[in-house]
């Protein structure tokens, strides 16, 4: 795992022990819950236009990138979860991370972050001054005594640290995209898994113009990998 190895955009937010309940391993999850959430959305695309059948091959590809379909498809409904029930993204994503004065939340991506040891689901925030990362579920992190503690994986970098932002494929499997952040001192974060893949990077790109102060540059085309 990425720990914090010097990495000035890499946090790790302690959790209370009871915010856990064996979120940090994969546990036994109600699997009927998820059987039936997936019915309910294999119904709809039964008689849903082209474009949601689309969005529901997105949403399978987003399962399959983690090792584990019961989390990844329990994430997607904790995370909508916890949405409503704070009032909105704008609410969970003040509780996650410091705001800034006059800051507002532009849109929320659910995805996964490559680190180390393989993709973390989680969700990306682009808001009017940052970029940012928070794991859905805690892990269990060592600290250099040996203590456990139950952390979650944030990244946060500020627009006007942010360099480029590159989109990319498999060559094999042009439906595993990706897209690449890279920040002005050389620092490289991966995301994967998108649900709204093209969404996301139209609004990563708006951002970075934004931080530019420019517009009309050209949207970047995605590169085989």
């Amino acid at each position: 795992m990425d720990y914090n190895n010097n990495n000035p955009y890499l946090q790790l937010a302690p959790v209370p022990p009871a915010a856990t309940n064996g979120h940090g391993t994969n546990g036994n999850r109600s699997m009927g819950k998820i059987y039936e959430a997936l019915n309910r959305c294999g119904k709809r695309v039964e008689v849903a236009t082209k474009k949601a059948e689309v969005y529901a091959d997105n949403i399978w590809h987003h399962f399959k990138v983690s090792p584990s379909l019961a989390d990844a498809a329990m994430a997607r409904i904790a995370q909508g979860t916890k949405a409503l029930a704070e009032g909105g993204h704008e609410k969970v994503f003040q509780q996650i991370f410091e705001v800034l004065p006059g800051e507002k939340l532009l849109n929320s991506y659910a995805c996964y972050i490559s680190t180390s040891t393989g993709p973390l689901i989680g969700t990306l925030y682009v808001s009017t001054k940052k970029v940012a990362f928070c794991s859905e579920y805690p892990f269990c992190y060592y600290s250099s005594t040996g203590q456990q503690q139950w952390m979650h994986y944030k990244v946060v970098v500020q627009l006007d640290r942010l360099r480029s932002v590159n989109p990319s494929s498999n060559r094999v499997n042009h439906s595993e995209k990706y897209i690449q952040i890279v920040t002005t001192d050389g620092r490289e974060f991966w995301f994967m898994g998108f649900i709204s893949y093209d969404k996301a990077l139209k609004q990563l790109c708006e951002a970075l113009q934004q931080s530019r102060g420019s517009s009309g540059a050209k949207f970047p085309e995605a590169r085989s990998s």
